[in-house]
């Protein structure tokens, strides 16, 4: 009886020796703890200073609502509550590896944190979306960008599309089962082990949105691809018309007296309507104007945009 006490004893002592050492080596301890404050603190700063002047300046700056422009302003207030909210909760949680916070701010966290990295997501995609409308239809874009309601519709249409993909799950996911599987100090929501949910919830959240970024970032490389050789094309017409006209110019106005008398009578509808001059002005304006129409294209066109989303938010759900 006391051997089994012992040995009983003994295990006990072990396991909880064992789970403090665990739980010790969540802790991090000496300069790598002050290492990692700094770079959050730091993280924390940046974000939130670099979204408050995006939406200071959208504020102050009324040259700056136009209809594209609102939905940089919705990326960076969901990009913003990240810096001021989900980060700053968290950080605690990473470095001591306990919650200690409750469970009702742990299901705000979590509601929180999956709305607005989905809300950023979808606003990408919402923003390359904007730029494929700007280039392949570019006529009926512009006439549409003092329509800022539908901004303002489809700014509402994000939100509610990210929450409605997690907040649901996170709320009412304990009360379908009818048990928490999330220990007390620990916070991470209830289907985090639920694979088909999972995966269900990616392909919404980052395949579809990787793909249609993809599809719109090439479909405005393509179209600029096809202008600039259309482009191409068309410059030695223009420049073997010029010539033709400047011989036009150098015609006698003595050489016909009855061409002479036409001009006489019809000059000065000939001057505002037909003049070379303005024609030639009316052909370098319009040569000068197509360059600067490609170029801002093709800055629209950066296919860094995509690197950018595959690499930034893949680790968010691999993770």
């Amino acid at each position: 009886m006391s051997e089994e006490q012992t040995d009983a004893n003994s295990s006990g002592h072990y396991f909880d020796s064992e789970s403090t050492r665990l739980q010790g080596n969540l802790v991090f301890s000496g300069p790598i703890f002050v290492i990692l404050v700094v770079m959050m603190v730091t993280l924390v700063v940046v974000i939130v200073l670099g979204n408050a002047l995006v939406i200071l300046a959208f504020k102050v700056d009324k040259s700056l609502r136009r209809q594209c422009n609102y939905y940089f302003l919705n990326l960076a207030i969901s990009d913003f509550l990240v810096g001021a909210f989900c980060i700053p909760v968290y950080i605690p949680y990473i470095l001591t590896g306990r919650w200690t916070l409750g469970r009702g701010l742990c299901k705000l966290w979590l509601v929180m944190d999956y709305l607005l990295c989905s809300a950023s997501v979808f606003n990408i995609v919402l923003i390359s979306y904007d730029r494929f409308l700007s280039v392949t239809r570019a006529v009926s874009y512009r006439a549409r960008q003092s329509m800022t309601h539908q901004a303002i519709m489809k700014m509402i249409a994000v939100w509610v599309l990210a929450f409605v993909l997690y907040g649901p799950a996170i709320i009412f996911w304990e009360l379908v089962v009818g048990s928490s599987r999330v220990p007390k100090d620990e916070c991470y929501a209830e289907f985090y082990y639920t694979w088909y949910f999972l995966l269900s919830a990616s392909m919404l959240e980052f395949f579809s949105p990787f793909i249609s970024v993809a599809f719109f970032n090439l479909s405005i490389y393509l179209s600029i691809r096809r202008r600039r050789l259309h482009s191409r094309e068309t410059q030695p017409h223009l420049q073997l018309s010029e010539p033709a006209s400047a011989q036009g110019e150098g015609t006698p106005f003595s050489h016909n007296w009855g061409f002479g008398m036409k001009l006489a009578v019809r000059g000065s509808i000939h001057s505002q309507t037909s003049s070379p001059c303005l024609s030639k002005l009316d052909l370098s304006a319009s040569r000068a104007a197509q360059p600067s129409r490609l170029s801002r294209d093709k800055k629209i066109a950066n296919p860094r945009h995509i690197s950018f989303f595959f690499f930034f938010f893949f680790p968010f759900w691999t993770s």
